[in-house]
């Protein structure tokens, strides 16, 4: 699919930085923002903008400032320790 967006001409500056890509710009935006509504997988948004590795994707992350262990996450991460803890009381040999 082709897409082709039109820009106020005074936000471009504020929206491509000089010797950026509109294109890439535009794609990385809405793959990251689709990844951090958990629309897309990692592997889906590797494919999407083409990159070879997760740890490329990584690195993407990072410099985005895009983070992969939501509060969500912790929240289930908790939920399940306090079942693992009503199921193997401290001191009981599992």
């Amino acid at each position: 699919m082709q897409i082709t967006l039109d820009l106020p001409d005074e936000l471009v500056p504020a929206l491509i930085l000089e010797g950026q890509d509109p294109a890439r710009v535009a794609l990385e935006a809405w793959g990251l923002e689709a990844f951090r509504e958990r629309r897309l997988s990692e592997y889906q948004l590797r494919t999407l903008l083409g990159l070879e590795s997760r740890w490329d994707l990584h690195a993407l992350f990072k410099e985005r400032k895009v983070e992969m262990y939501t509060l969500e996450d912790w929240e289930d991460d908790w939920a399940t320790m306090q079942e693992f803890r009503k199921t193997h009381p401290v001191g009981s040999r599992a």
